[in-house]
């Protein structure tokens, strides 16, 4: 089963809770914009064609072990609309740009005016391409989402920061939508980047209980619940370093304390499971770990080095982006075979994207 298709083919629809566990592929929608003055739309549709190849690759549960396993989302590029003349005075950004009320943010208001989104119920997600300067900041990604109860029931309400993002002034349209910022100067692996962070936050936004329990865990988001640390992730407490295999040393005043028994889970976007500061894609000594094993029956964590990352340095080459293919790989997917608290069969996770 495919979505969209002619039964459902809107965020937020019933239909994706109802069907979700029959969806065999998912083609969402992308229209896309482009601010940046002088970059042709032939340009901007191969960038963006090459950040659909590596959303696609990212999106084949542990494709890193088995070439055969099919993707899960095929992003299809709708339209690029042109917003990129006349020139501007400030950058690269056409005064067609539309800045927040400080003279540097996105407003994304008038991003929403511009292209009536409330009208276009078929869009299923927005990436704006423009130029990042100290006169231009958009946002990560900017997500106002529907918000489900544990069993999936939709409430009368909705999260405003489920995107990575500050304060925003988009608007809540009846449905969820995510509006992503594609620096057209950097890579795709930026891009990929940046919707890695929009899957942690969507991940503790409140919007979707089931996804958050899971993710959290997944992500080394819980290591104060986990392992009694005093802080949440290491997001909170770096650098930090691993004397053994299955020891973390991380910083606690002047000195450095030491948790043995630790197991790293997935990891998160700045730190793989042997990472030791942000960024850190070369990684420290082996460490134990379950990314590839998650919540499967039966399975062991083992030593963990990020050499199977190579794959993807072309794909990705920029930023975090080849660690993100792989983290995203080992996300519950499409045949996944981890179980919930409960033994059952883990959700794929990727239909909670356009819940």
């Amino acid at each position: 089963m495919q979505w969209p298709n002619a039964d459902s083919a809107v965020n937020s629809d019933p239909w994706l809770v109802a069907h979700h566990d029959e969806i065999r592929l998912m083609r969402p929608r992308v229209l896309a914009v482009n601010y940046v003055h002088g970059l042709s739309e032939d340009a901007a549709r191969a960038q963006l064609a090459e950040l659909i190849a590596a959303i696609r690759e990212s999106s084949r549960w542990q494709g890193w072990r088995d070439p055969e396993a099919p993707a899960f989302l095929e992003y299809e590029l709708v339209e690029i609309l042109d917003r990129s003349t006349p020139r501007g005075d400030r950058d690269r950004n056409s005064p067609r740009f539309p800045r927040a009320a400080d003279g540097v943010g996105f407003d994304y208001a008038a991003l929403h005016a511009d292209l009536r989104l409330e009208t276009q119920p078929r869009i299923n997600e927005v990436w704006i391409i423009a130029d990042h300067t100290e006169h231009s900041a958009p946002w990560e990604t900017v997500e106002v989402k529907q918000a489900y109860s544990e069993d999936f029931r939709a409430l009368d309400r909705y999260e405003r920061y489920a995107g990575n993002s500050g304060e925003h002034a988009a608007p809540w349209i009846g449905r969820s939508l995510r509006v992503l910022f594609v620096n057209f100067a950097r890579g795709v692996g930026c891009a990929m980047e940046s919707l890695g962070h929009s899957l942690e936050r969507m991940a503790t936004c409140g919007a979707i209980p089931y996804y958050e329990r899971y993710f959290r865990e997944y992500a080394g988001l819980d290591l104060d619940r986990r392992y009694g640390l005093p802080f949440e992730s290491l997001y909170q407490r770096s650098p930090v370093d691993y004397p053994t295999p299955s020891t973390l040393r991380y910083p606690s005043g002047w000195r450095r304390a030491r948790l043995e028994g630790y197991t790293a889970a997935g990891g998160n976007v700045h730190f793989m499971p042997n990472g030791r500061h942000d960024y850190d894609l070369d990684g420290g000594s082996p460490v134990l770990s379950t990314i590839e094993s998650w919540r499967q029956p039966g399975s062991q964590p083992r030593p963990w080095t990020p050499q199977v990352l190579d794959r993807y340095r072309e794909l990705a080459p920029d930023c975090m982006g080849r660690w993100v293919v792989y983290w995203r790989q080992n996300m519950p997917g499409l045949g996944n075979t981890a179980r919930d608290d409960a033994g059952r069969p883990m959700k794929n996770w990727w239909p909670f994207l356009f819940y």
